[in-house]
């Protein structure tokens, strides 16, 4: 698999609980079959991040690559913007 055929994707990090790990949300839009109404869709991504440096609520671009573990098969490639999320007090 050349490096070029590999798939790209941008998204948001929503989880990064994990050790070197992060899962990122990648929206994407489709046609309603019937009423052609453009519907919101959401898929859940494990993706590598070596450092820890992604953050909840970053948006970061994510390269497709070998299987990492069970789940894993993407590695974050870069951090497009960074996004400071309010703790949340009990």
């Amino acid at each position: 698999m050349s490096f070029e055929r590999r798939k790209v994707r941008v998204g948001r990090v929503v989880s990064d609980k994990t050790d070197k790990s992060v899962t990122v949300v990648v929206e994407w839009r489709r046609s309603h079959r019937l009423y052609k109404k453009a519907v919101r869709r959401q898929t859940r991504f494990k993706a590598h991040d070596e450092q820890n440096e992604c953050r909840l609520g970053d948006v970061v671009r994510m390269i497709e690559t070998r299987p990492l573990s069970k789940t894993k098969r993407w590695r974050v490639a870069e951090i497009l913007s960074r996004h400071e999320v309010a703790d949340i007090q009990p």
